[in-house]
């Protein structure tokens, strides 16, 4: 079993910045690769952002791409999302997830709340 808690969520003014950390606990050496989805009120959960822990790889969401950027602390199991010049269609609650096969979650966060205001 993997436990992720994630933290940093928040509001913030458009054009803001925000970074959000989730830190693995568990059986860490199950998992292939992990990522950051949202959800925002009436919407479909999205997938944002994600990176391969083996090769290091980072896919992005083109509504996020250049402005978002994943990145991992190996020893201290963490995951983080810096982003940036945020925007209030960014208002969301943001998953973080971990994957065993790299074909989907397996394993996710309680997830946090973005706010973005104008």
């Amino acid at each position: 079993q993997v436990q992720l808690v994630e933290s940093g969520g928040g509001w913030v003014q458009a054009g803001g910045s925000l970074r959000l950390s989730c830190v693995a606990s568990g059986i860490i050496s199950s998992i292939n690769g992990m990522g950051w989805c949202r959800q925002a009120p009436g919407k479909e959960r999205e997938l944002i952002a994600l990176i391969s822990l083996s090769g290091g790889s980072e896919n992005y969401a083109g509504s996020v791409k250049g402005r978002f950027t994943i990145s991992r602390d190996k020893a201290k199991n963490t995951l983080y999302l810096q982003m940036n010049n945020l925007k209030p269609e960014d208002t969301a609650v943001y998953y973080c997830y971990a994957d065993k096969l790299g074909i989907g979650p397996d394993y996710w966060g309680q997830g946090i709340q973005v706010t973005v205001s104008s």
